[in-house]
């Protein structure tokens, strides 16, 4: 590793100049290919937090892809179903090691956002993943180290310019941490909290019980909620993220947000969009495209021109009726809050995708009710104390 790491330019690329270094001792980071950027760099650090913590977390491998400090999927490496399999363009002849799997799992969660990510692996990438990687539009990765033959394999992506950063994976960073914005210096205590058993012990509804399943996607949820920008939501099935609303002013877009993308990621798996017969040579960001418009009641006549040009037999797409029976059958859902529900809107909300398991801080003056709302749904609801805002 190097003192200071060399960087394109900072947010925009107008901004020459940026560095990325240490005021002592060396970087944990070292550049394997090409230069990363500024937002590469904020992506890079906030996404292999994410990915640790889950493997701290879990003892599984973990993947996360990251778009705008965010996460738009992440996952610990469990295989995925034959369904599951077929909705992320994964051969039938392929095989997955778990590392492979949870970045699978992770960049499925929402293939539109998560086109030209920036991939973070728990663990030194391995063949298998890279070929996954190789297969998808992305902007650069970040690993604790790099297998014989896997950079070779990555580093002609974009045209040669796609990323490769290899990070110490052993590194601590000091406490406190700070920042300057607009000249001013900002400092406090790094946020080191992960959730342990004893997270999960306030539960305060009717129904009691979490499964070991329940706990460990409430722990996905609450890892991933915890490097989402805020206000922010995180539903979690299976091991992975299925849907994060981000970013929003208010507690029920979040929950709109990531429960209508959990919806989404439930219904990739219907069998009519596993059958769909695309036109040859389509690639995969716009196969993703028209089975996101499948779900569309209406579209306007170009768009619905350029949709059927997609398909080698023009589908008959999912009718409202279809898509509220598939997701009726979903169960299961996971989902953490980084803050607490205002309203019980959320939990109503909620109720819509399968949600069964919620994990949030409390404190809302209208806590009661919110328990009452999750009652009538028979969910678990479990109040943390713990706010988990990130900026």
């Amino acid at each position: 590793m190097t003192g200071e790491l060399g960087m394109r330019y900072g947010c925009n690329p107008h901004q020459t100049g940026a560095r990325c270094f240490l005021e002592e001792g060396d970087l944990p980071l070292r550049a394997v290919h090409n230069a990363p950027s500024y937002i590469n760099l904020l992506d890079a650090l906030n996404a292999w937090q994410l990915v640790r913590e889950l493997k701290a977390a879990t003892g599984l491998p973990a993947a996360a892809s990251f778009k705008h400090l965010s996460p738009a999927g992440a996952a610990v490496g469990l295989p995925p179903s034959a369904a599951l399999r077929q909705a992320l363009f994964i051969p039938d002849e392929a095989e997955l090691s778990p590392l492979a799997c949870a970045y699978a799992r992770a960049r499925g969660a929402d293939r539109l956002a998560s086109f030209g990510d920036w991939i973070a692996v728990s663990d030194p990438l391995d063949l298998s993943t890279a070929e996954v990687i190789r297969r998808e539009m992305s902007d650069g990765l970040v690993a604790p180290g790099f297998e014989e033959g896997t950079v070779e394999l990555l580093k002609g992506k974009k045209g040669g310019d796609y990323k490769l950063l290899e990070i110490d994976g052993g590194y601590e960073p000091r406490d406190p941490e700070s920042r300057q914005v607009f000249g001013v210096n900002l400092e406090q205590p790094r946020n080191d909290f992960v959730p342990d058993d004893g997270f999960f012990a306030n539960v305060v509804t009717a129904r009691k019980e979490l499964s070991d399943e329940a706990r460990r996607d409430l722990t996905v949820a609450t890892i991933a909620v915890k490097y989402t920008q805020s206000n922010s939501v995180v539903c979690a099935v299976d091991g992975q993220v299925a849907g994060a609303g981000a970013g929003q002013q208010s507690r029920i877009h979040c929950v709109r947000l990531a429960c209508g993308k959990a919806d989404r990621w439930h219904l990739r798996q219907h069998p009519a969009v596993r059958g769909l017969r695309f036109r040859k040579g389509l690639r995969r960001a716009d196969k993703d495209n028209a089975i996101d418009l499948f779900f569309e009641d209406e579209l306007s006549g170009p768009e619905e021109a350029a949709w059927r040009e997609c398909f080698r037999e023009v589908p008959e797409r999912l009718s409202a009726r279809d898509r509220r029976e598939w997701l009726d059958g979903v169960r299961g859902v996971a989902l953490s809050s980084d803050a607490f529900f205002p309203f019980r809107d959320n939990i109503d909300r909620a109720s819509r995708s399968g949600v069964e398991h919620v994990v949030q801080p409390g404190g809302s003056v209208k806590d009661d009710e919110v328990i009452a709302a999750a009652d009538g749904y028979s969910m678990t609801m479990v109040f943390s104390g713990v706010r988990l805002f990130h900026h």
